[in-house]
């Protein structure tokens, strides 16, 4: 059966799986929106930013696991789409982005609306297409998507002309799939496993570091399994963190730049150091020079490039975390069932217990309202088990230590790029993946006013979303940096200049909270979780507040400010 180039694409889209399409509408993708309704098994979500689009569907993926998929017309449309690809790009997050493109013919012309979006966002994609022949198009979805699932995951661009739209070819689907240049590796070899278990066997003071991998592969069960049958200490790196359970006695927290004080020393004294997931990004290494000097390093990713890029390692494994995870918990079962692994480790394990003890993290309450206060508020009303999204800055980090995540796809944040804005739309696309759930967007009140008009998204498709706003009426982590490190020299952070986000919330048709009392925090947050309407609850915080642990730019992991 002959189809058109937008009938095509959103049959295409629908054999995917996808059933949310974040996008905005325009000139060259006007084709694709004239069929959309035809499609009612794809709900389209019409934000009010392209931006806002790609937030979105970063946050229903990382909720959800599946693919997000978004659709943005030429020019402009397409461009505006670039800060949230990098994001994806940055935190491996599987997307699908297809934009509009000036016809065939006009192409290189500079025609109206057009922009070489392939040529931008190569750096920025795992790979991108443009689709020239409409008898393509079908196999180039099934491409997409594919690549952006598998192996490492990341943002896929399709960029469609006007006339590929619009022109008409038969219906053909690939069922299978197969690229000759591109065959990720998922089965680690046994070898290295073995060699794994060797290091783990002859360690006395080990450490596991689960990163943003151990999420994506779905791995954080084999992760925790293997860390309480070998008795091993866990840290996570920000985007590792739901992936062991806060909460449990081998727990180190978040490692790096703001880690906690035990988890840094557990690192920096550690004998063997097994990374699962992780690229050893400058804020969770510090100085480079000085990272683990004590300790052998093993490392499991996905991403070969990944691995030896910044920190030289005994042990690379190439594979799937979890299968690796897997396989070396069989071969620990299989050659050393006997061994008492709570043992072997017990002195090990009661050192980094007294670290924990003798320095936790805290804060010094006082008259005003801490920042981290509201984030223990939040853990205490949701039990944990609210999804929190956060935008980028002081907060972030507040949430990233107070919140205590226990399951994994709970905190959706950006960790490579440190996207301001991306919070609140990225918790708009995790309730539309997840829609009885609680989703809470922490944000601060300058990152919210990137994309603070998603809140017209949110009131009309009637999401429950919530909007806490650590109010300090600064740019608050820049601030900081230059109260520590530049002298004092306050310029250009403060954000006193702003609008009252009770009364453009109450006009945008949402609800609107101010918390100014530290009796207050509570009660007031507790009502306004329980609405059913989305809401902005801005809470006004300590104005001075720092982030503390901080490791200095430059320094070692063992050489944190602690107030």
């Amino acid at each position: 059966m002959e189809c058109t180039g937008a009938q095509i694409l959103l049959e295409s889209l629908k054999r995917e799986g996808v059933d949310v399409l974040f996008g905005y509408p325009g000139g060259a993708v006007i084709d694709i929106y004239d069929e959309l309704p035809r499609h009612p098994e794809i709900r389209h979500v019409l934000v009010r930013h392209e931006q806002g689009a790609v937030h979105a569907a970063d946050g229903y993926a990382r909720a959800s696991g599946k693919v997000g998929a978004c659709l943005v017309t030429s020019g402009p449309g397409a461009t505006n789409t670039v800060t949230g690809i990098a994001t994806a790009y940055s935190d491996s997050i599987p997307l699908v982005v297809v934009t509009g493109q000036v016809p065939t013919k006009l192409i290189g012309n500079d025609a109206f609306q057009e922009v070489d979006i392939v040529g931008i966002t190569r750096p920025c994609t795992k790979h991108n297409f443009l689709v020239k022949d409409v008898n393509k198009l079908a196999l180039t979805i099934r491409q997409a998507f594919y690549l952006a699932r598998s192996g490492r995951p990341g943002p896929v661009l399709v960029d469609l002309p006007k006339d590929v739209v619009q022109a008409r070819a038969e219906f053909t689907w690939p069922e299978d799939i197969y690229m000759r240049s591109y065959n990720p590796t998922y089965k680690p070899n046994l070898n290295q496993l073995r060699r794994t278990v060797e290091e783990l066997a002859q360690a006395k003071r080990p450490v596991l570091l689960a990163g943003g991998g151990v999420i994506m592969a779905n791995a954080a069960e084999e992760l925790t399994a293997l860390a309480r049958r070998l008795h091993i200490p866990v840290a996570c790196t920000l985007m590792g963190l739901g992936g062991f359970p806060a909460t449990d006695p081998l727990s180190l927290g978040m490692v790096g730049m703001h880690g906690t004080y035990a988890a840094n020393l557990a690192i920096n004294n550690a004998d063997l150091l097994v990374c699962v997931g992780a690229r050893f990004d400058d804020r969770v290494t510090g100085k480079l020079t000085a990272f683990a000097p004590k300790a052998r390093i093993v490392h499991i990713d996905i991403d070969p490039t990944s691995i030896r890029k910044n920190v030289a390692v005994e042990v690379p494994v190439v594979g799937d975390c979890k299968q690796a995870l897997a396989g070396i918990m069989e071969i620990c079962e299989a050659k050393l069932s006997g061994k008492d692994w709570a043992a072997e480790h017990a002195e090990w394990v009661r050192a980094v217990a007294e670290w924990k003890e003798s320095k936790p993290l805290s804060y010094q309450k006082n008259g005003n309202i801490k920042p981290q206060q509201v984030v223990e508020a939040l853990r205490e009303l949701t039990r944990g088990d609210a999804i929190i999204a956060t935008e980028v800055g002081q907060h972030q980090m507040w949430a990233a230590q107070f919140y205590s995540f226990t399951k994994p796809r709970t905190l959706l944040t950006s960790g490579g790029l440190g996207t301001m804005g991306y919070g609140f739309p990225a918790a708009i696309g995790a309730q539309f993946a997840l829609p009885d759930k609680m989703v809470i967007a922490v944000a601060g009140d300058a990152s919210l006013q990137m994309n603070i008009q998603e809140l017209a998204t949110a009131v009309a498709y009637k999401l429950p979303v919530k909007v806490v706003i650590l109010n300090n009426r600064h740019l608050g982590m820049v601030r900081q940096w230059q109260e520590l490190f530049y002298n004092h020299n306050y310029s250009s952070t403060n954000m006193e200049a702003q609008p009252d986000f009770v009364k453009l919330a109450e006009a945008y048709g949402a609800e609107g909270y101010r918390i100014e009392k530290p009796e207050d925090l509570l009660p007031e947050l507790e009502k306004a979780l329980a609405t059913p309407n989305p809401a902005f609850i801005d809470v006004v915080v300590e104005r001075e507040e720092n982030v503390y642990p901080i490791v200095p730019a430059g320094a070692a992991l063992d050489e944190m400010l602690l107030v």
